[in-house]
């Protein structure tokens, strides 16, 4: 294991971060910093959970398979970052994860999605993310054989005459096939210079004649639709049609059919499943519109039913999936919801009890506004510099002008719904909304954004409830 230093050295490259056996809680909180503010509990608590799944998969095997996974209930308001922070845990992990909105699924019988499709689901985004990982290795080998079927489209190889012809037709031949090279040589050096970009050459295109599919089925027909697919695509014979394409486009269609051919698919799924058993990562947001409440009447028809069918995948079960059994023993569950109606003590015992770690999350100040506006590496102020500067207009924030959109998101919070950060989004856009429309008369030059000018676009909106209502 390496040193944390070195650990703590790869946040300066968020794309290189390594996985999680080489970072501890402190770096883990560190990097959730450059994106979520505050809410240190909650940072805290899944940086624990992280590291407790490379710990587990440390200790002796006789001991590994009695340690659960310690689940997490994140609680508070909508928009103060509670899915942000479970996205960027997997990122960090490199993971496979999912977020699914609890909303969703219904009770097996109903109509509607079961709960199990969630585990199909994230098997799919590990035999992706692992596909990816191999096709990357395997890539230089892929260019290379990529380039020798260019140079057979660009130099197609001379059949060599029967053997029953004179010697000296032989020599001629020894010579042709002499000349046949240096030519495929030079050619191979304008290839890689570019020179042959936008000739074209004729090639072979493979593809499926699909029938029209349509399932008149109540549960996952969507699933059952494209399994259909699947299934006649390795039926039904492809047929190939000859083309006249760029050679750029060809390079791209031969180095997919290489690499198809090089990754071995075997591997890459016992991989994923292996991958999704003990370092998977399911995110269930909106878990308490799932809460059964006891006043009997309302749009509740299954929510009950969505938990007993839940509980058993937090518990641990096997599921069935078109790349075999998967095991959920030691899949990391996060819940979040707003509670706002219900409250956690709604939900069933049993799934209460398979969620031992609650955090419950602080609604955002106005000071966390100020931060959210400037802190973070996709601060929303930075996002509309750079977005600006494609139209050649150059946006500057003053300190003042920042406080401001942070009071008057505050403000709107607090009299209509609370919507947390995602008000400053509704805030940006209106106050930039004639500059993103005409940018014709601000290109070339420096537009200063200060503070009387977020008082002059938004006041006006602000003091008018009515109209504040559907505006911010």
């Amino acid at each position: 294991m390496r040193k944390t230093k070195n650990a703590l050295t790869q946040m300066e490259r968020p794309e290189q971060i390594e996985p999680s056996d080489t970072l501890l809680p402190v770096t883990i909180v560190q990097e959730l910093d450059r994106y979520v503010v505050g809410q240190n509990d909650a940072k805290k608590m899944v940086a624990i959970a992280l590291r407790n799944r490379w710990r587990r998969q440390h200790v002796p095997p006789e001991i590994r398979d009695e340690i659960a996974p310690k689940n997490i209930i994140m609680i508070g308001p909508t928009g103060i970052g509670k899915t942000e922070i479970a996205r960027r845990l997997a990122k960090l992990a490199q993971a496979p994860f999912i977020k699914v909105e609890a909303s969703k699924y219904t009770e097996v019988g109903y109509v509607g999605r079961d709960v199990e499709s969630i585990v199909r689901d994230i098997v799919e985004i590990a035999v992706k993310m692992v596909k990816e990982e191999e096709e990357e290795k395997l890539l230089p080998k892929a260019e290379e054989l990529t380039e020798e079927r260019l140079l057979d489209l660009l130099l197609p190889i001379k059949k060599k005459p029967v053997n029953n012809k004179q010697p000296e037709t032989e020599q001629k031949v020894l010579e042709v096939v002499e000349d046949t090279k240096t030519t495929r040589e030079k050619f191979r050096v304008m290839l890689r210079e570019g020179k042959f970009d936008n000739r074209y050459v004729e090639m072979d295109i493979q593809y499926m004649p699909m029938p029209v599919i349509e399932v008149f089925s109540g549960m996952g027909s969507d699933e059952m639709e494209f399994n259909l697919r699947e299934m006649f695509e390795t039926m039904l014979p492809k047929k190939t049609k000859k083309k006249k394409i760029k050679i750029n486009e060809a390079r791209e269609i031969i180095m997919q059919q290489e690499l198809e051919k090089l990754v071995d698919m075997d591997k890459v799924v016992k991989t994923a499943i292996k991958r999704v058993e003990e370092s998977g990562i399911v995110f269930i947001d909106e878990i308490d519109k799932i809460a059964s409440k006891e006043s009997g009447y309302g749009p509740d028809v299954s929510r009950e039913g969505v938990q007993r069918d839940l509980l058993p995948l937090i518990e641990g079960t096997t599921v069935m999936t078109k790349y075999g059994m998967v095991r959920t023993d030691h899949m990391l569950f996060i819940a979040a919801g707003a509670f706002h109606v219900s409250k956690p003590s709604d939900l069933i015992p049993e799934i209460q009890g398979r969620f031992p770690i609650r955090v419950e999350l602080e609604p955002l100040t106005k000071d966390d506004f100020v931060r959210i506006l400037t802190e973070p590496d996709n601060a929303l102020t930075k996002q509309y510099i750079e977005m600006m500067k494609t139209e050649g207009v150059e946006l500057n924030f003053t300190k003042s002008s920042i406080e401001k959109i942070a009071e008057i998101a505050s403000i709107s919070n607090e009299r209509m719904e609370n919507i947390g950060a995602r008000r400053l989004h509704t805030v940006m856009e209106r106050l930039l909304e004639d500059i993103s429309f005409d940018t014709s008369k601000y290109r070339g030059g420096k537009f200063n954004i200060d503070e009387k000018y977020v008082e002059d676009k938004l006041n006006p909106i602000l003091k008018n409830e009515d109209l504040s209502k559907y505006i911010l």
